[in-house]
């Protein structure tokens, strides 16, 4: 099943993704999102089976962000895909059938590419400017996903579409109201002093919404 309230890793002001992902997992995180830029895969692997041992301890689920060889490797629940990175079907026939496959979309024609490819879950963003990814995609912004969510719904498309980037938790509600499934954070939770009180707060929101 794909969560809906989703960790995208970033690192923290102390310490490394593993620390970061290690304090959401503590606070009751389910769903995190191994998301190293701009280094080999070798680099990354000590970083993915770290992650992986960590979710597996706390009965939580790792995506791995563009490297499905190391997904295989790790044995994560999942691989997530950029719209640069490689194509899904490519990745499927490296992965196999048991993990799953999320690809990310900033248009409709993107979501239907995504659709077509058979990915299991589509991130759609950025909702707002965030500095945590180069190359930032248009943005897509509250009014941009009531846009999408209604052709998404008259095109009778239900793969789970998840809202991401630069989202805080007083976003969430008016996201969700959109029709979208889910949520994606990743600075709204990383360095916070009190994370499981702010996860508590942002999964309130969710409850509200009966999701």
């Amino acid at each position: 099943m794909i969560q809906h309230l989703q960790y995208i890793s970033q690192t923290p002001e102390t310490g490394t993704h593993i620390d970061a992902i290690e304090q959401v997992l503590q606070a009751g995180g389910k769903w995190i999102q191994l998301r190293i830029k701009n280094k080999a895969e070798a680099e990354i692997l000590p970083f993915a089976k770290a992650a992986q041992a960590l979710c597996e301890n706390y009965g939580a689920k790792l995506i791995i962000n563009d490297y499905p060889h190391l997904a295989k490797a790790v044995n994560s629940y999942g691989v997530h895909l950029g719209l640069q990175d490689m194509p899904v079907p490519e990745a499927r026939k490296i992965i196999g059938k048991h993990q799953i496959i999320g690809g990310t979309a900033n248009t409709f024609e993107h979501i239907r590419q995504r659709v077509a490819e058979r990915a299991d879950y589509i991130g759609l963003g950025p909702f707002r400017f965030t500095r945590t990814k180069e190359n930032l995609s248009p943005i897509v912004g509250l009014e941009g996903y009531q846009k999408l969510m209604e052709r998404v719904k008259k095109a009778g498309i239900t793969t789970p579409i998840i809202a991401i980037g630069g989202i805080e938790a007083a976003d969430i509600p008016a996201i969700l109201e959109t029709g979208i499934y889910g949520i994606a954070i990743s600075a709204a939770l990383t360095n916070q002093t009190q994370t499981a009180a702010v996860l508590e707060e942002i999964n309130s929101k969710f409850s509200i919404h009966s999701i």
